[in-house]
């Protein structure tokens, strides 16, 4: 009886398999170049493996931009991508006060930390970087005079000129009544919001008495 002696070679990963793994590189840098910086929850909501990431950073084709964030290595830096950052990383809160204010180009404010509000009875994040200064508000408050802003590729909730000017005087104890005066004065001058939408946001913040005389003197 004659036996025929069929040769064994080597198994070999699928085609199919590399291309997959191809694929989900070629996504993940994809979505690198649209939004700047990309968190593993960004790869798990498209269905692609969150283990790429640290096979593109291992292979120098992402950077880690920082915790949990990861970004091309060639990306450009704006002026604002801290607030991208701490908006990643704590995605109930709302930029505030003095960085608001710059962001809206009021005043001469330029703080080096983060200020960013969240609901009152939410654990206070922790950052290594970059630094932040937290402000408790109620969620009526939290959910009023909010634009979104994207800033390297993310959408930044932002108060308005107008609600961030009201909330300079209710916490003017925080930052300063001269800051508050100078953000009235600067923000009015440029024309960054209109007087029916001070008003409102004073009335609901509960200063519309305080911001009164101020309001009067700059606008008269």
């Amino acid at each position: 009886m004659t036996f025929t002696v069929v040769p064994q070679h080597h198994a070999r990963m699928p085609a199919t398999f590399r291309a997959t793994k191809l694929t989900h590189e070629q996504q993940v840098l994809r979505l690198a170049r649209k939004q700047t910086l990309v968190r593993a929850r960004d790869l798990a909501e498209r269905g692609l493996p969150t283990v790429t990431l640290t096979r593109l950073v291992k292979a120098g084709k992402l950077e880690r931009a920082g915790r949990g964030l990861y970004s091309l290595p060639d990306a450009p830096i704006s002026e604002h991508r801290s607030l991208a950052e701490v908006s990643v990383r704590v995605p109930k809160g709302v930029v505030c006060l003095l960085s608001a204010l710059e962001v809206h180009e009021i005043g001469t404010q330029a703080p080096f930390e983060v200020w960013i509000a969240i609901p009152q009875h939410m654990a206070s994040p922790r950052l290594d970087r970059p630094a932040i200064r937290v402000v408790r508000m109620s969620d009526a408050a939290l959910a009023r005079g909010i634009e979104r802003l994207t800033i390297d590729g993310v959408k930044v909730p932002v108060f308005n000129a107008a609600r961030t000017v009201v909330d300079c005087f209710r916490f003017r104890n925080k930052i300063g009544l001269d800051v508050a005066l100078e953000a009235l004065r600067d923000g009015w001058r440029q024309r960054k919001f209109v007087l029916d939408d001070l008003w409102r946001h004073a009335t609901a913040g509960r200063v519309a008495n305080v911001m009164r005389p101020y309001i009067e003197a700059v606008t008269t």
